[in-house]
């Protein structure tokens, strides 16, 4: 049924669960599993303008080096699991747009997130990305609550 599930992690328990729960139905349809964590941009304010440009650079990337080895510990058990895996850092000050865009880049057949269940004026003010990534997707999304 479904060949390629691209799962969004963000370092939470939620969303570690959500991809525990994947790996075992990826194993079960035979699939093969994507990791996406979207980082956003680096929003420095500093005091003096020639420090912004090496301290944004040394900030992103850090991020960049802490979010792959944060995936390589999840393709690690993927692997153990012997559910092939492979991982995708992407920067992007809205997750829900780098998910639904990395989910058609990689050919993904099925895109699988954690959600908080937050709903009426808490999920409107604090903002769900999982909601956002339904709204703007038109593959079929897996919701772990």
């Amino acid at each position: 049924m479904y060949k390629h599930l691209l799962v969004a992690v963000d370092g939470s328990l939620l969303s570690e669960s959500a991809f525990k729960r994947a790996l075992v139905f990826a194993k079960e349809m035979g699939a093969t599993v994507t990791l996406i964590r979207a980082i956003p941009e680096d929003h420095l304010l500093v005091y003096q303008a020639e420090m912004l440009g090496t301290t944004q650079a040394h900030h992103t990337d850090q991020a960049r080096k802490n979010a792959q080895t944060y995936l390589d510990n999840l393709e690690m058990e993927a692997r153990h699991a012997l559910v092939p895996c492979n991982a995708v850092v992407t920067v992007n000050d809205h997750p829900h747009e780098a998910i639904v865009e990395a989910a058609q880049n990689q050919g993904c057949d099925l895109i699988v997130m954690g959600s908080h269940g937050r709903h009426g004026m808490t999920g409107f003010l604090l903002g769900s990305e999982t909601q956002r990534v339904l709204a703007r997707t038109k593959l079929p999304v897996l919701v772990y609550r």
